[in-house]
């Protein structure tokens, strides 16, 4: 079986999905779809698409089967929504939405219609979650009673850059976007390696001074002035979770933006920006090699032109040991990757999902315990810290 798809939003991480998609063997059509015409065209000639449609909703009145929707961040509740509606399957980037009730019309509307929804959050594929799902279906860690999922990427490193790209004039309104609405690259590398969710936060927001109109009140069109936030979460298995999102920080994002903890009563697992361990109760091991990810092109490669230098690590981190890339579709070998390896894992898995029929791991309900608890960190945030219960839509159902 094959399916034909609409990639909206031509532009950076857009491009290269759709690069992807065409590749794919389950995939028989690719179109694009930006607000900018040109985008569209010279993704068009770039990656060897199909072709354009001129709007998003000449897009959901074809009969394209699905969309993959990689716009501004605020926006992917609404537009899901109606993609769905349509009929149309969707794959979303991060985040799934802002608001708990458009996470709440999603769900809905994936039950009502039984089309496949899936975000494309990168973290389930990084490394070390892969490692820890697999030492955590072992056993190896014994309970887990503590977790610490961190993204740690500072505005100076490549972000004024790419919000300048996707903003326009007004780019500093955006570039203030709340850190705690952000929060699936830190909590679903957690949740994507056990079997618990967050029941409950209290959250600490640190207030800007950098004084350069980011992360100002006053222009920001999220009223916010949070540039990092920390927030610790009760888990549903009477453990805890500790996220951090920074975007004022002395770290070298490039070379590991996401960063993970795993504390167990029997072993534990710890990351820092270019070293990881396994620890038990007798020794650490050094398995640093396992994360290494190889190069999946050249930083200088044309299609990066537009993407800042100190965020290209992102966009041709290919493979790591510890993933099992005999499961890809012999078409992505060579391919261009990214995020840690995530890139061929997360349009496989999309592809699959519509053509068998069946839900992807990162479905809806999984999305929202990935979505929701940033959303209610950041209120928390507002409230001094307030600790806040975090509603839960329930487990995935067992099909569609």
């Amino acid at each position: 079986m094959t399916f034909s798809l609409g990639v909206v939003g031509a532009g950076q991480f857009g491009g290269q999905f759709a690069h992807l998609f065409m590749l794919h063997p389950g995939v028989s059509a690719v179109y694009a779809v930006d607000e900018r015409p040109e985008r569209a065209e010279e993704a068009v000639r770039q990656h060897h698409l199909t072709g354009t449609m001129a709007s998003f909703d000449d897009l959901l009145a074809s009969d394209v089967d699905a969309v993959a929707i990689f716009t501004q961040r605020w926006t992917h509740g609404p537009l899901v929504e109606r993609a769905l509606r349509a009929g149309k399957h969707v794959y979303s980037a991060v985040p799934m939405a802002i608001t708990e009730a458009e996470i709440a019309r999603i769900i809905e509307a994936v039950r009502e219609t039984g089309k496949v929804y899936m975000m494309g959050e990168t973290s389930y594929y990084n490394p070390a979650t892969v490692y820890a799902r697999n030492r955590q279906a072992a056993g190896d860690f014994g309970r887990l009673f503590y977790t610490e999922g961190d993204y740690v990427h500072d505005m100076d490193l490549g972000f004024y850059d790419a919000y300048a790209y996707s903003g326009g004039e007004q780019w500093k309104e955006t570039a203030s976007y709340p850190p705690m609405l952000y929060p699936t690259h830190a909590i679903g590398g957690v949740l994507g390696a056990t079997a618990s969710h967050a029941v409950s936060v209290s959250c600490v927001g640190v207030r800007d001074d950098r004084g350069d109109g980011v992360f100002d009140r006053e222009i920001s069109m999220f009223g916010n002035d949070f540039s990092n936030a920390t927030a610790l979460f009760e888990m549903s298995d009477g453990g805890a979770m500790r996220t951090n999102e920074m975007r004022r920080v002395g770290y070298p994002s490039h070379i590991r933006e996401s960063r993970f903890r795993f504390f167990g009563t029997e072993a534990s697992f710890e990351q820092l920006a270019n070293v990881t361990v396994w620890q038990n109760k007798a020794a650490v091991e050094d398995i640093s090699h396992l994360m290494a990810t190889q190069a999946s092109m050249s930083l200088d490669d044309p299609s990066l032109e537009n993407v800042a230098p100190e965020l290209r690590d992102a966009f041709v981190s290919g493979l790591a040991p510890v993933h099992d890339s005999s499961r890809l579709p012999a078409e992505f070998q060579g391919a261009p990757n990214g995020h840690e390896g995530s890139h061929h894992f997360l349009v496989d898995d999309f592809v699959t999902a519509v053509n068998s029929g069946t839900l992807p791991p990162v479905n809806a309900w999984t999305a929202a315990r990935f979505t929701l608890p940033g959303i209610i960190a950041h209120e928390s945030a507002l409230q001094n810290g307030a600790r806040l219960p975090i509603p839960d839509f329930g487990d995935a159902p067992t099909a569609l």
